[in-house]
């Protein structure tokens, strides 16, 4: 079967073109079908040359911008199939993930890395998770590290309490007004702090 295009004019169909008809006027120039098509073939006007020229090279999804059709680009004009999601304005996120493998949010709080055995200053790394603390390990609330709504807890592996040191300008335990330079945070005791901004903590937990 041959395929047959329409020409239009004012959004009204006057004529249609065969594979191979030519169409000469007193304007641009000539109009003509291209050599040869199958069923479904892109055809689209060049303006340089007044023809009708086949896009065979375009496969899959199609994108248009200011009229003109080329092909679009998986992860920047669409999500590929399988691919990561990223978060749209409105809408129920539902058997999505962050990466393409691991699950949109936490569904525990992990740990971050290993038991502290030494003085180890909290990192941004960190937030989101939990540090655990073994024997000789002790820990440091570091000043302008953190932003507001930044959460780590701490979990003290330990027979004995430790010490929290906060070189952070401003830190409470929750439910008093005193700035603290020190916390101990108790044997086998869990504390969480909350960023209030980057100079400012509350912490809550097994802590005086």
């Amino acid at each position: 079967m041959t395929a047959r295009y329409p020409l239009v004019l004012n959004g009204t169909t006057i004529q249609e073109l065969q594979s191979g008809d030519t169409l000469t006027g007193t304007g641009a120039g000539d109009v003509s079908g291209p050599a040869s098509s199958v069923d479904s073939e892109i055809v689209l006007f060049d303006s340089t040359t007044g023809k009708l020229v086949k896009r065979a090279t375009l496969s899959g999804i199609v994108k248009a911008t200011s009229g003109v059709a080329s092909a679009a680009t998986a992860g920047t004009d669409y999500v590929a199939p399988g691919g990561a999601l990223g978060t749209p304005s409105s809408g129920t996120l539902t058997n999505c993930t962050a990466d393409g493998t691991n699950s949109v949010g936490y569904r525990n709080v992990p740990q971050s890395g290993s038991d502290k055995t030494t003085s180890y200053s909290l990192a941004t790394t960190d937030v989101g998770e939990f540090v655990g603390v073994g024997t000789g390990g002790s820990i440091t609330i570091p000043n302008s590290t953190f932003a507001a709504g930044d959460v780590i807890s701490l979990f003290n592996n330990t027979t004995g309490n430790i010490t929290i040191t906060c070189s952070i300008t401003t830190a409470y335990i929750a439910g008093t007004n005193t700035d603290k330079d020190t916390m101990t945070l108790a044997t086998r005791g869990v504390a969480t702090i909350l960023f209030i901004s980057g100079t400012v903590c509350v912490v809550t937990g097994n802590v005086s």
